[in-house]
């Protein structure tokens, strides 16, 4: 295989365990390898620091798949899998999670969700891409799926170098909907045309903490998908439930989960609209608080309208809450560091004229996991607030 040769004193981070290798840190390659190709790495002194997946097209040069062997045998992909499956079973009384997290699980580019009997990937790199056959015959040897989605989309398979590719790879298509079960919580989801996959899996431990929290409160739901929030909250206790959503399928797949759960229609309102015009007009004051927003940053260069985004929202909903009101609010987006996240909510508060205390900084579940080293992979952040 080819070898990439790293400039002096540039070795530091991947020795550390970072996943990625920027353009900028490589001196030179010996040899050649497309877009993909598994490459050997090593230091500006010749010694091998390990191996990774190939592209020039993009900043991120080399991906990283180990950091303790010079080459991937034959039966690297089903170990890595096989791995990851048994991280999972520290998530109980699930049927829809995410299998394999990419960086997290030394997979990069590679996500694999579960829901149901069902399992969808994203193959997002070149690298992931060219091992797509390995992947689903691992996974139909390890789940025996009813079937495997394919939903290769987004803005890192396009700097790749890559067209979306869309489709079944194994077995029977999923249905328009299926029920998948969170802690007792019912889910319809559409794995074809859904965000992501079809269900923001990472949000499960602050679904569950909202199901804690809501008891006797009034709720207010922003961004609210197809109400895994919602019904959480419902769950838990509240006494009305505000979601507010832009998606018209997103509402009628909530309202079909609100009725799976057997809720009381009376306590849930869905309303379909822009949340920046809702928290404009009059809000009933509420005294628990969602705010979970889209990337407002999916690059770099987005940043700055990004932070102008959460501060405006957050600034509004912390100015409608009621004194004493609870408030979770997120990020997930890569761009957008927690340091920067905290900040403008903090001046949001500070233009909305109240005070707020932070109780708590959340985070993904256990089946979303970071690489210690890869400060980029903590992509979704959140604050649980007291008014």
């Amino acid at each position: 295989m080819a070898t990439v040769i790293l400039k002096q004193g540039r070795d530091r981070a991947v020795r550390g365990g970072h996943p990625w290798i920027f353009s900028g840190a490589i001196a030179r390659m010996d040899g050649e390898a497309a877009p993909g190709e598994v490459v050997e790495v090593r230091t500006a002194g010749g010694v091998s620091v390990g191996c990774g997946m190939w592209n020039a097209a993009t900043s991120i040069a080399v991906r990283m798949l180990c950091h303790d062997a010079p080459a991937i045998d034959e039966g690297f992909v089903a170990r890595r899998i096989e791995a990851a499956l048994d991280l999972r079973t520290l998530v109980h009384d699930c049927d829809a999670m995410r299998l394999v997290h990419g960086e997290g699980d030394g997979f990069p580019g590679l996500v694999v969700d579960r829901y149901g009997a069902y399992v969808v990937c994203q193959f997002l790199t070149a690298g992931a891409d060219l091992m797509k056959a390995q992947v689903v015959e691992a996974l139909v040897r390890l789940l025996a799926p009813a079937g495997i989605l394919e939903r290769s989309e987004g803005n890192v398979r396009k700097a790749e170098g890559l067209a979306p590719s869309t489709g079944m790879l194994h077995g029977a298509p999923p249905p328009s909907e299926v029920e998948v079960i969170e802690h007792g919580r019912r889910y319809l989801v559409d794995l074809h045309r859904g965000q992501k996959t079809g269900l923001f899996l990472d949000q499960r431990p602050n679904r569950d903490l909202v199901g804690e929290l809501a008891k006797g409160r009034r709720v207010l739901n922003l961004f609210a998908y197809t109400g895994g929030f919602a019904i959480a909250a419902a769950q838990g206790g509240a006494l009305i439930v505000n979601s507010v959503e832009s998606s018209a399928p997103a509402l009628v797949l909530a309202n079909g989960s609100w009725g799976r759960n057997g809720l009381d229609a009376a306590r849930g309102v869905f309303t379909r609209g822009d949340v920046f015009e809702y928290l404009r007009g009059t809000v009933e004051a509420p005294d628990l608080v969602i705010i979970d927003p889209p990337p407002f940053a999916r690059r770099r260069v987005d940043q700055r309208r990004a932070l102008a985004g959460y501060k405006e929202v957050n600034l509004r909903a912390l100015a409608a809450c009621a004194s004493g009101a609870l408030v979770l609010t997120f990020s997930c987006s890569q761009h957008t560091s927690a340091d920067d996240f905290e900040a403008v909510v903090a001046a949001a508060a500070g233009d909305a004229g109240c005070r707020a205390s932070i109780l708590r900084r959340l985070g993904p579940g256990l089946d979303h996991p970071q690489a210690i080293a890869h400060t980029e992979g903590r992509y979704l952040k959140g604050l649980l607030l007291k008014v």
